[in-house]
Protein backbone atom coordinates (compact mmCIF):
# COMPACT_ATOMS: atom_id res chain seq x y z
CA UNK A 1 0.00 0.00 0.00
CA UNK A 2 1.02 3.44 -0.50
CA UNK A 3 0.17 5.48 2.73
CA UNK A 4 0.62 8.99 3.59
CA UNK A 5 0.10 10.44 6.97
CA UNK A 6 -0.75 14.26 7.23
CA UNK A 7 0.25 15.76 10.33
CA UNK A 8 0.67 19.45 11.95
CA UNK A 9 4.10 19.82 12.73
CA UNK A 10 6.53 16.95 12.43
CA UNK A 11 9.41 19.05 13.00
CA UNK A 12 8.45 19.27 16.64
CA UNK A 13 8.30 17.42 19.73
CA UNK A 14 5.07 15.56 21.15
CA UNK A 15 3.05 12.81 21.54
CA UNK A 16 1.12 12.61 18.49
CA UNK A 17 4.24 13.11 16.33
CA UNK A 18 6.70 10.65 18.16
CA UNK A 19 3.43 7.68 17.61
CA UNK A 20 3.20 8.97 13.87
CA UNK A 21 6.41 8.12 13.20
CA UNK A 22 6.96 4.81 15.52
CA UNK A 23 3.90 3.75 13.45
CA UNK A 24 5.37 4.95 9.87
CA UNK A 25 8.48 3.85 10.33
CA UNK A 26 7.08 0.19 11.31
CA UNK A 27 4.87 0.50 8.60
CA UNK A 28 7.59 1.35 5.92
CA UNK A 29 9.11 -1.75 6.31
CA UNK A 30 6.31 -3.21 3.74
CA UNK A 31 4.66 -0.51 2.46
CA UNK A 32 5.72 2.81 0.95
CA UNK A 33 5.19 5.67 3.81
CA UNK A 34 5.11 9.40 3.63
CA UNK A 35 4.56 12.41 6.26
CA UNK A 36 3.21 14.90 5.10
CA UNK A 37 4.10 17.98 7.77
CA UNK A 38 2.06 21.19 7.05
CA UNK A 39 4.59 23.47 8.62
CA UNK A 40 8.15 23.14 9.13
CA UNK A 41 9.96 25.69 11.26
CA UNK A 42 13.42 24.24 11.50
CA UNK A 43 16.07 21.77 9.29
CA UNK A 44 15.70 18.97 10.76
CA UNK A 45 13.08 16.91 12.92
CA UNK A 46 13.12 17.09 16.51
CA UNK A 47 12.39 13.32 17.01
CA UNK A 48 14.84 12.06 14.14
CA UNK A 49 13.76 11.34 10.19
CA UNK A 50 11.84 7.99 10.84
CA UNK A 51 13.90 5.34 8.90
CA UNK A 52 12.60 4.52 4.91
CA UNK A 53 9.59 7.65 5.48
CA UNK A 54 9.58 10.55 2.96
CA UNK A 55 8.84 13.79 4.94
CA UNK A 56 7.72 16.73 3.45
CA UNK A 57 6.84 19.61 3.90
CA UNK A 58 4.19 22.58 2.96
CA UNK A 59 4.65 25.54 4.56
CA UNK A 60 7.78 26.30 5.49
CA UNK A 61 8.48 29.22 8.16
CA UNK A 62 12.23 29.08 8.47
CA UNK A 63 12.81 32.68 8.15
CA UNK A 64 16.59 32.05 6.11
CA UNK A 65 14.98 29.47 4.00
CA UNK A 66 15.13 30.36 0.42
CA UNK A 67 11.12 28.85 0.47
CA UNK A 68 10.15 30.45 3.39
CA UNK A 69 6.43 31.25 3.36
CA UNK A 70 5.87 33.50 6.22
CA UNK A 71 6.05 37.00 3.74
CA UNK A 72 3.33 35.21 0.86
CA UNK A 73 0.27 37.69 1.51
CA UNK A 74 -2.43 34.62 1.79
CA UNK A 75 -0.28 33.42 5.36
CA UNK A 76 -1.53 36.63 6.54
CA UNK A 77 -5.13 36.11 5.55
CA UNK A 78 -7.55 33.48 7.68
CA UNK A 79 -7.94 30.03 6.75
CA UNK A 80 -11.49 28.93 6.10
CA UNK A 81 -11.11 25.24 5.25
CA UNK A 82 -9.16 24.69 8.20
CA UNK A 83 -11.91 24.18 10.96
CA UNK A 84 -12.17 27.29 13.91
CA UNK A 85 -12.88 24.97 16.69
CA UNK A 86 -9.45 23.66 16.15
CA UNK A 87 -7.16 25.19 18.62
CA UNK A 88 -4.39 25.89 16.57
CA UNK A 89 -6.75 27.12 13.88
CA UNK A 90 -5.27 30.73 14.18
CA UNK A 91 -1.81 29.05 12.84
CA UNK A 92 -3.81 28.14 9.66
CA UNK A 93 -3.98 30.48 6.65
CA UNK A 94 -5.75 30.68 3.29
CA UNK A 95 -2.21 29.78 2.41
CA UNK A 96 -2.19 26.56 4.29
CA UNK A 97 -6.07 25.91 3.09
CA UNK A 98 -4.44 25.98 -0.62
CA UNK A 99 -1.24 24.47 0.08
CA UNK A 100 -3.28 21.64 1.77
CA UNK A 101 -5.98 21.52 -0.87
CA UNK A 102 -2.96 21.25 -3.41
CA UNK A 103 -1.43 17.98 -1.26
CA UNK A 104 -4.68 16.12 -0.85
CA UNK A 105 -5.77 16.68 -5.22
CA UNK A 106 -2.14 15.48 -5.73
CA UNK A 107 -1.47 12.70 -3.53
CA UNK A 108 -1.23 9.19 -5.09
CA UNK A 109 -1.64 7.12 -2.41
CA UNK A 110 -4.13 4.38 -0.88
CA UNK A 111 -4.93 5.35 2.42
CA UNK A 112 -4.52 9.25 3.58
CA UNK A 113 -4.43 9.51 7.38
CA UNK A 114 -5.05 12.89 9.26
CA UNK A 115 -3.79 12.61 12.48
CA UNK A 116 -5.60 16.08 14.30
CA UNK A 117 -9.27 17.01 14.43
CA UNK A 118 -8.82 20.24 12.35
CA UNK A 119 -6.81 18.22 9.91
CA UNK A 120 -9.50 15.43 9.58
CA UNK A 121 -12.06 17.90 9.08
CA UNK A 122 -9.73 19.66 6.49
CA UNK A 123 -9.20 16.19 4.60
CA UNK A 124 -13.07 15.12 4.56
CA UNK A 125 -13.81 18.57 2.67
CA UNK A 126 -11.15 18.54 0.12
CA UNK A 127 -9.78 15.01 -0.27
CA UNK A 128 -10.40 13.84 -3.88
CA UNK A 129 -12.86 10.27 -4.23
CA UNK A 130 -10.69 7.19 -4.76
CA UNK A 131 -7.55 6.88 -1.52
CA UNK A 132 -9.23 5.56 1.83
CA UNK A 133 -9.79 8.57 3.81
CA UNK A 134 -8.68 7.58 8.15
CA UNK A 135 -8.94 10.06 11.14
CA UNK A 136 -7.02 9.52 14.13
CA UNK A 137 -8.03 10.84 17.12
CA UNK A 138 -4.83 11.07 19.77
CA UNK A 139 -6.85 13.03 22.02
CA UNK A 140 -10.69 12.43 22.88
CA UNK A 141 -13.81 13.65 21.60
CA UNK A 142 -15.26 14.61 25.04
CA UNK A 143 -11.77 16.92 25.36
CA UNK A 144 -12.76 19.21 22.20
CA UNK A 145 -14.47 22.33 22.14
CA UNK A 146 -18.58 22.25 21.04
CA UNK A 147 -17.99 24.58 17.78
CA UNK A 148 -15.25 21.31 16.27
CA UNK A 149 -17.44 18.54 17.78
CA UNK A 150 -20.57 19.97 15.69
CA UNK A 151 -17.69 20.04 12.93
CA UNK A 152 -16.51 16.22 13.90
CA UNK A 153 -20.26 15.20 13.92
CA UNK A 154 -20.92 16.56 10.52
CA UNK A 155 -17.71 16.09 8.33
CA UNK A 156 -16.82 12.28 9.52
CA UNK A 157 -19.40 11.15 7.94
CA UNK A 158 -17.37 11.44 4.98
CA UNK A 159 -14.72 9.46 6.25
CA UNK A 160 -14.10 5.60 5.92
CA UNK A 161 -12.48 5.16 9.22
CA UNK A 162 -11.61 6.86 12.21
CA UNK A 163 -9.34 5.12 15.10
CA UNK A 164 -9.30 6.23 18.72
CA UNK A 165 -6.40 5.39 21.17
CA UNK A 166 -8.90 3.65 23.97
CA UNK A 167 -11.78 1.90 23.68
CA UNK A 168 -14.06 4.37 25.81
CA UNK A 169 -13.15 7.41 22.88
CA UNK A 170 -14.18 4.93 20.35
CA UNK A 171 -17.59 4.45 21.93
CA UNK A 172 -18.20 8.10 22.40
CA UNK A 173 -16.87 8.25 18.67
CA UNK A 174 -19.58 5.59 17.95
CA UNK A 175 -22.76 6.91 19.99
CA UNK A 176 -22.40 10.05 17.50
CA UNK A 177 -23.86 7.64 14.67
CA UNK A 178 -21.57 8.07 12.05
CA UNK A 179 -23.35 5.75 9.56
CA UNK A 180 -20.95 3.76 7.52
CA UNK A 181 -17.81 5.09 9.19
CA UNK A 182 -15.80 1.86 10.83
CA UNK A 183 -14.64 3.15 14.17
CA UNK A 184 -11.97 0.83 16.04
CA UNK A 185 -9.55 1.74 18.95
CA UNK A 186 -6.00 0.81 18.14
CA UNK A 187 -3.49 2.04 21.11
CA UNK A 188 -0.52 3.78 20.55
CA UNK A 189 2.34 2.15 20.10
CA UNK A 190 5.94 1.91 22.37
CA UNK A 191 9.24 0.35 20.61
CA UNK A 192 10.86 -1.93 22.22
CA UNK A 193 13.25 -1.00 24.91
CA UNK A 194 17.35 -0.44 24.05
CA UNK A 195 18.61 -0.75 27.60
CA UNK A 196 18.08 -3.81 29.86
CA UNK A 197 14.92 -3.34 32.21
CA UNK A 198 15.11 -1.32 35.31
CA UNK A 199 16.39 -2.64 38.58
CA UNK A 200 14.02 -3.27 40.95
CA UNK A 201 16.37 -2.59 43.46
CA UNK A 202 16.75 1.04 42.78
CA UNK A 203 15.08 3.37 45.51
CA UNK A 204 14.14 6.12 42.79
CA UNK A 205 9.97 7.09 42.03
CA UNK A 206 9.86 8.30 38.75
CA UNK A 207 7.46 10.83 36.90
CA UNK A 208 7.12 12.21 33.51
CA UNK A 209 5.07 14.44 31.82
CA UNK A 210 4.19 18.28 30.95
CA UNK A 211 4.73 19.99 33.82
CA UNK A 212 0.92 21.14 34.31
CA UNK A 213 -2.19 21.32 37.03
CA UNK A 214 -3.92 18.55 35.47
CA UNK A 215 -1.12 16.30 36.17
CA UNK A 216 -1.09 16.73 39.94
CA UNK A 217 2.90 16.93 40.75
CA UNK A 218 1.57 18.40 43.79
CA UNK A 219 -0.38 15.20 44.85
CA UNK A 220 3.10 12.78 43.89
CA UNK A 221 5.00 15.57 46.22
CA UNK A 222 2.72 15.10 49.26
CA UNK A 223 2.49 11.38 49.19
CA UNK A 224 5.87 11.02 48.75
CA UNK A 225 6.91 13.11 51.26
CA UNK A 226 4.54 10.79 53.20
CA UNK A 227 6.65 7.21 52.31
CA UNK A 228 10.23 9.50 52.68
CA UNK A 229 9.63 10.15 56.03
CA UNK A 230 9.99 6.19 57.06
CA UNK A 231 12.01 5.32 53.96
CA UNK A 232 14.97 8.43 53.43
CA UNK A 233 17.01 5.71 50.78
CA UNK A 234 14.35 6.75 48.34
CA UNK A 235 14.49 9.90 45.93
CA UNK A 236 11.48 10.89 43.40
CA UNK A 237 12.91 11.93 40.54
CA UNK A 238 10.11 14.60 37.91
CA UNK A 239 11.23 14.68 34.26
CA UNK A 240 9.04 17.82 31.80
CA UNK A 241 8.99 21.34 31.40
CA UNK A 242 5.48 23.30 32.14
CA UNK A 243 3.95 26.51 30.89
CA UNK A 244 5.82 29.67 32.18
CA UNK A 245 2.86 31.89 32.53
CA UNK A 246 1.33 28.84 34.62
CA UNK A 247 5.14 28.60 36.86
CA UNK A 248 3.80 24.99 37.81
CA UNK A 249 7.27 24.66 38.18
CA UNK A 250 8.38 27.28 40.85
CA UNK A 251 5.17 26.43 42.72
CA UNK A 252 6.77 22.65 42.62
CA UNK A 253 10.17 23.67 43.86
CA UNK A 254 8.67 25.63 46.87
CA UNK A 255 6.10 22.51 48.04
CA UNK A 256 9.18 20.45 47.54
CA UNK A 257 11.16 22.60 50.20
CA UNK A 258 7.71 22.97 52.10
CA UNK A 259 7.70 19.03 52.49
CA UNK A 260 11.51 18.86 53.76
CA UNK A 261 12.40 16.92 50.37
CA UNK A 262 15.72 19.55 49.39
CA UNK A 263 17.99 16.70 48.14
CA UNK A 264 15.71 13.71 47.91
CA UNK A 265 13.20 15.11 45.30
CA UNK A 266 14.30 16.61 42.31
CA UNK A 267 12.97 18.03 38.82
CA UNK A 268 14.97 16.92 36.29
CA UNK A 269 13.61 19.06 33.43
CA UNK A 270 12.74 17.89 29.44
CA UNK A 271 14.86 14.67 28.65
CA UNK A 272 14.92 13.35 25.28
CA UNK A 273 14.61 10.39 24.92
CA UNK A 274 13.63 9.38 28.15
CA UNK A 275 14.37 5.43 27.84
CA UNK A 276 17.73 6.25 29.88
CA UNK A 277 15.90 7.69 32.83
CA UNK A 278 12.91 4.98 33.37
CA UNK A 279 15.91 2.63 33.59
CA UNK A 280 17.03 4.63 36.88
CA UNK A 281 14.24 3.95 38.96
CA UNK A 282 12.19 1.05 39.99
CA UNK A 283 8.40 2.69 40.41
CA UNK A 284 6.92 5.24 38.18
CA UNK A 285 3.93 6.98 39.48
CA UNK A 286 0.89 9.08 37.22
CA UNK A 287 -0.98 11.49 39.39
CA UNK A 288 -2.91 13.03 36.09
CA UNK A 289 -6.87 14.43 36.51
CA UNK A 290 -7.45 13.19 33.12
CA UNK A 291 -5.16 11.50 30.10
CA UNK A 292 -5.97 10.84 26.06
CA UNK A 293 -4.10 7.79 26.95
CA UNK A 294 -1.23 7.43 28.73
CA UNK A 295 2.22 7.24 26.79
CA UNK A 296 4.33 7.57 30.12
CA UNK A 297 2.55 4.35 31.56
CA UNK A 298 3.58 2.21 28.42
CA UNK A 299 7.12 3.94 28.59
CA UNK A 300 7.81 2.75 32.02
CA UNK A 301 6.34 -0.66 31.55
CA UNK A 302 8.66 -1.35 28.90
CA UNK A 303 11.36 -0.30 30.80
CA UNK A 304 10.31 -2.56 33.62
CA UNK A 305 8.99 -0.64 35.99
CA UNK A 306 6.09 -0.91 38.13
CA UNK A 307 3.93 1.54 37.82
CA UNK A 308 1.05 3.55 40.26
CA UNK A 309 -1.45 5.56 38.12
CA UNK A 310 -4.51 7.53 38.81
CA UNK A 311 -7.87 5.48 37.50
CA UNK A 312 -8.48 8.60 35.41
CA UNK A 313 -10.00 8.90 31.82
CA UNK A 314 -9.21 7.36 29.43
CA UNK A 315 -6.05 5.30 29.17
CA UNK A 316 -4.78 3.87 32.44
CA UNK A 317 -7.87 1.28 33.20
CA UNK A 318 -7.31 0.04 29.78
CA UNK A 319 -3.44 -0.76 30.18
CA UNK A 320 -3.15 -1.46 33.88
CA UNK A 321 -4.25 -4.16 35.71
CA UNK A 322 -4.41 -3.27 38.99
CA UNK A 323 -2.92 -5.66 41.54
CA UNK A 324 -1.24 -7.39 38.61
CA UNK A 325 1.48 -5.12 36.10
CA UNK A 326 0.78 -2.08 38.27
CA UNK A 327 -1.87 -0.34 40.75
CA UNK A 328 -5.03 2.34 40.64
CA UNK A 329 -5.83 4.89 42.46
CA UNK A 330 -8.72 7.14 42.64
CA UNK A 331 -7.76 10.69 41.32
CA UNK A 332 -6.45 13.54 43.51
CA UNK A 333 -6.23 11.10 46.99
CA UNK A 334 -2.79 11.54 48.45
CA UNK A 335 -4.18 9.56 50.87
CA UNK A 336 -4.41 6.15 48.26
CA UNK A 337 -1.21 7.17 46.21
CA UNK A 338 0.72 7.20 49.52
CA UNK A 339 -0.75 3.71 49.97
CA UNK A 340 0.41 1.97 46.91
CA UNK A 341 3.60 3.76 46.70
CA UNK A 342 4.47 2.72 50.49
CA UNK A 343 3.05 -1.13 49.36
CA UNK A 344 6.23 -1.38 46.31
CA UNK A 345 8.51 0.68 48.20
CA UNK A 346 8.47 -1.65 51.09
CA UNK A 347 7.44 -5.11 49.18
CA UNK A 348 10.65 -6.01 46.96
CA UNK A 349 9.59 -8.99 46.06
CA UNK A 350 6.24 -7.47 44.83
CA UNK A 351 7.83 -4.49 43.52
CA UNK A 352 10.22 -7.36 41.34
CA UNK A 353 6.83 -8.91 40.48
CA UNK A 354 4.78 -6.07 39.34
CA UNK A 355 7.56 -5.36 37.13
CA UNK A 356 8.01 -8.58 35.43
CA UNK A 357 4.16 -8.20 34.62
CA UNK A 358 4.53 -4.86 33.31
CA UNK A 359 7.31 -5.88 31.09
CA UNK A 360 5.44 -8.68 29.74
CA UNK A 361 2.41 -7.70 29.56
CA UNK A 362 3.47 -3.83 27.76
CA UNK A 363 4.53 -6.51 25.05
CA UNK A 364 1.57 -6.01 23.46
CA UNK A 365 2.10 -2.61 22.68
CA UNK A 366 4.63 -3.31 20.32
CA UNK A 367 4.99 -1.66 16.71
CA UNK A 368 4.87 -4.64 15.23
CA UNK A 369 1.90 -5.54 16.82
CA UNK A 370 -0.06 -1.75 16.49
CA UNK A 371 0.96 -1.85 12.62
CA UNK A 372 -0.51 -5.13 11.85
CA UNK A 373 -4.27 -3.78 13.40
CA UNK A 374 -4.12 -0.40 11.06
CA UNK A 375 -2.93 -2.17 8.67
CA UNK A 376 -5.31 -5.38 8.70
CA UNK A 377 -8.40 -2.36 9.19
CA UNK A 378 -6.54 -0.23 6.39
CA UNK A 379 -6.46 -3.35 3.93
CA UNK A 380 -10.07 -4.34 3.96
CA UNK A 381 -11.14 -0.50 3.45
CA UNK A 382 -8.81 -0.73 0.11
CA UNK A 383 -10.29 -3.66 -0.90
CA UNK A 384 -14.13 -2.19 -0.68
CA UNK A 385 -13.34 0.15 -3.13
CA UNK A 386 -13.32 4.14 -3.23
CA UNK A 387 -15.11 5.69 -0.51
CA UNK A 388 -18.55 6.83 0.00
CA UNK A 389 -17.67 10.45 -0.20
CA UNK A 390 -19.96 12.47 -2.52
CA UNK A 391 -20.38 15.98 -1.75
CA UNK A 392 -17.16 17.59 0.08
CA UNK A 393 -16.00 19.17 -2.93
CA UNK A 394 -19.05 20.72 -3.50
CA UNK A 395 -18.86 22.43 -0.71
CA UNK A 396 -15.65 23.75 -2.28
CA UNK A 397 -16.92 24.50 -4.98
CA UNK A 398 -19.77 26.89 -3.23
CA UNK A 399 -17.23 28.67 -1.05
CA UNK A 400 -15.11 29.47 -4.78
CA UNK A 401 -17.64 30.57 -6.87
CA UNK A 402 -20.23 32.30 -4.60
CA UNK A 403 -18.18 33.17 -1.47
CA UNK A 404 -19.63 31.32 1.10
CA UNK A 405 -17.42 30.28 3.95
CA UNK A 406 -17.64 26.63 4.81
CA UNK A 407 -18.87 27.24 8.85
CA UNK A 408 -21.97 28.94 6.45
CA UNK A 409 -22.83 26.04 4.52
CA UNK A 410 -23.08 24.55 7.58
CA UNK A 411 -25.87 26.79 8.73
CA UNK A 412 -27.39 26.32 5.43
CA UNK A 413 -27.33 22.60 5.70
CA UNK A 414 -28.41 22.46 9.29
CA UNK A 415 -31.35 25.24 8.96
CA UNK A 416 -32.12 24.55 5.35
CA UNK A 417 -31.13 20.84 4.95
CA UNK A 418 -34.14 20.13 2.38
CA UNK A 419 -32.13 22.85 0.72
CA UNK A 420 -28.82 21.60 0.59
CA UNK A 421 -29.57 17.64 -0.11
CA UNK A 422 -31.35 19.61 -3.06
CA UNK A 423 -28.31 20.62 -5.02
CA UNK A 424 -25.92 17.95 -3.92
CA UNK A 425 -27.37 16.18 -7.32
CA UNK A 426 -25.36 19.37 -9.07
CA UNK A 427 -22.36 19.45 -7.16
CA UNK A 428 -21.73 15.68 -7.77
CA UNK A 429 -22.32 16.07 -11.40
CA UNK A 430 -19.51 19.20 -11.88
CA UNK A 431 -17.16 17.49 -9.72
CA UNK A 432 -17.14 13.73 -11.25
Amino acid sequence: MRISFLLHNGYHYGGTIRTTFTLAEELATRHEVEIVTVFRHRDRPALGLPAGVTLRHLVDLRTDSPGYDGDHPDFHRPAEVFPRGDGRWRQYSALTDTRIGEYLRGVEADVLVATRPGLVVHLARQARRGPVLVGQEHLTLAGHGYRLRRDIGHEYRLLDAVTTVTEVDARAYRRLGLTGVRIESVPNSVPAPTLPPADPAARTVVAAGRLTRVKRYDVLIDAFAEVAADHPDWKLRIYGSGDAIQDVGGELARRIEERGLGGRAFLMGSVTPMEPEWVKGSIAVVTSQRESFGMTIVEAMRSGLAVVSTDCPHGPREIIEDGVDGRLVPVDDVAAVTEALRGLVEDDELRAKTARAALASSERFDPVRIAARHEALWTELVGKGASRRTHARGRAWLHHRVGVGVDAVYALKARAGRLVRGTRGRFRTRFR
